[in-house]
């Protein structure tokens, strides 16, 4: 007892069929989407990023311990900044025979000053010298004593971590 159905009836259902446009579920892929931007978020909070700069090359160590987040003192080969701020040119401080380098000096005084960062309890502020893997010991050196001289003696050496060989 099947009916036929009559052609007007079937070219109806036709063009019917043509028109019909397929859809594309988008919650599925938003849930996907919304879960990978939280596990890039979780993740990249967990690592400490120094400044980068593309004049300098780290030397490289198999240290365990994290930086620390402290103030930053970036010596390229031919200038010294302090948070990212121009402070000197390395060839004027290099060859002076003063043990302490004025500007830095004042600088990092003002840095203090103006953050009023924490101290630890034996009132020594933290520092971290990153500089080329090139440069002059004395230039090191006299970064170190100025950072000394303004009570930053808790002082940290950046360095690109390599990983330990098992043997």
């Amino acid at each position: 007892m099947s009916m036929k159905m009559s052609k007007r009836a079937l070219r109806m259902n036709k063009r019917h069929m043509k028109n019909k446009k397929v859809g594309l579920n988008l919650v599925s892929l938003m849930d996907i989407f919304t879960i990978l931007v939280f596990f890039l978020l979780v993740n990249s909070s967990s690592t400490q990023q120094l400044p980068s700069s593309k004049d300098i090359q780290l030397p490289k160590s198999v240290a365990e311990a994290l930086p620390k987040e402290t103030l930053v003192i970036a010596l390229s080969n031919n200038e010294l900044l302090v948070g990212g701020r121009r402070v000197v040119a390395l060839a004027d401080f290099l060859d002076s025979k003063k043990a302490v380098i004025p500007e830095l000096e004042k600088e990092l005084i003002f840095q203090f000053k103006r953050s009023k960062s924490k101290k630890n309890k034996n009132g020594q502020r933290e520092i971290t010298i990153m500089g080329d893997k090139e440069i002059p010991y004395k230039a090191l050196k006299k970064i170190m004593a100025t950072c000394t001289k303004t009570n930053y003696s808790r002082i940290s050496l950046a360095v690109l971590q390599i990983a330990k060989s098992k043997g």
